[in-house]
C-alpha cells in the first residue's frame, strides 16, 4: 500500500518465480529512466483495485489498435481525441501522463484512472517484451 502502481507492477515482474520470466538489469534500468523523465506516472498508489499477480493483468498484443484498446477499456468514446491529438500507437499512448489524458479531453476522474491503470499495464507490458526480445 502506497506503492506508485507503476513500481509494484516492475516488482512484481522481477519477482517472477522462473528467473527467465525476469527483466535484465538493462530493462529495468530503462524502465526506470522512462518513469524520471514522466514522474506523473508515479502518481497513482497501490490499492485493492489492481492486480496482484501479471497473470491477472490484461494482455494487449502490441499490433492492437487504439480503437481496440479503447474498447477493451470500455472508453470508445474517446477513439478521435486519442487519433486528433497524435495518440496513434499503443507506443505512443504507453507514454502518455496524466496530464496528456487531461489535455485530450477526458475529464471524468473514473475515466482517467481506468486509461492511468491500463496505460501502466501496457508500459509493464513493453517492458516483458523487450525483456523476451533479449532473450530470443
Amino acid at each position: 500500500m502506497g506503492c506508485p502502481v507503476v513500481l509494484h507492477q516492475l516488482m512484481l515482474h522481477c519477482w517472477q518465480k522462473e528467473r527467465g520470466q525476469r527483466p535484465h538489469f538493462n530493462s529495468v534500468v530503462s524502465f526506470l529512466d522512462k518513469l524520471i523523465r514522466n514522474p506523473t506516472s508515479l502518481l497513482t498508489l497501490v490499492d485493492n483495485s489492481f492486480p496482484e499477480s501479471l497473470e491477472d493483468m490484461p494482455d494487449y498484443p502490441p499490433f492492437i489498435s487504439i480503437g481496440d484498446w479503447l474498447d477493451s477499456i470500455k472508453m470508445s468514446q474517446y477513439k478521435n481525441q486519442f487519433l486528433a491529438a497524435g495518440f496513434t500507437t499503443l507506443d505512443s499512448v504507453s507514454t502518455m501522463s496524466i496530464d496528456d489524458i487531461r489535455r485530450i479531453g477526458v475529464s471524468l476522474i473514473g475515466h482517467q484512472r481506468r486509461m492511468v491503470s491500463s496505460i501502466q499495464n501496457l508500459r509493464l507490458q513493453f517492458l516483458t517484451v523487450q525483456h523476451n526480445g533479449f532473450h530470443n
